[in-house]
């Protein structure tokens, strides 16, 4: 199986192709581990994980893609700027209220998702790293991920150098907030 390239894309240069979005969409939510009937919830979902970082600005995603472009091993998508200062995350609560400080030392943040024929390969790795090459050339002090605490991701995080930082509840459940300093 080919390696895939990894490619970084300011959304708001050049749309990404609609099969590549396609693509994207899907590897979202077959990694969210939910099923969704097109609708209103559905949609709510894609916009608060994936959506609200195809904006443009600061914003970034990161692909990885094989077949000569043609296939999204899997992406990132992550936002330079801290999101306690950013309206559009007013919604997620752990921003301003638990991890509002940590959030301010670690501005950067993301989301990431691999196709399952490619993970376990090194693309989230990968992937992970440009981001925080391009954070940290931007200005970033340090990157952050937020997860449920004891998930299997955690340790693919701390592999790439993220290190808990604090955890607190949120809808019920235990999260960790995970930073990674960027260094100058």
């Amino acid at each position: 199986m080919e390696i895939p390239v990894v490619t970084l894309i300011q959304p708001s240069g050049p749309a990404l192709a609609p099969s590549l979005l396609d693509q994207i969409e899907a590897i979202f939510f077959e990694a969210s581990g939910r099923t969704f009937v097109p609708g209103p919830e559905r949609d709510a979902f894609r916009e608060r994980w994936l959506g609200r970082y195809l904006q443009g600005g600061t914003d970034v995603v990161v692909l990885g893609v094989a077949d000569g472009g043609e296939t999204v091993a899997g992406y990132l998508v992550g936002a330079i700027e801290s999101p306690v200062e950013q309206e559009r995350f007013a919604d997620i609560g752990y921003f301003r209220g638990d991890f509002a400080g940590l959030a301010r030392r670690f501005p950067a943040h993301l989301h990431i998702n691999l196709a399952p024929a490619f993970r376990n390969r090194g693309v989230g790795a990968r992937l992970i790293e440009t981001f925080a090459r391009h954070a940290r050339e931007a200005g970033a002090a340090g990157v952050h991920v937020v997860t449920g605490v004891g998930l299997r991701n955690v340790r693919f995080y701390e592999r790439c150098g993220f290190f808990p930082r604090a955890t607190a509840l949120w809808n019920g459940r235990p999260i960790v907030f995970l930073g990674r300093e960027l260094g100058g």
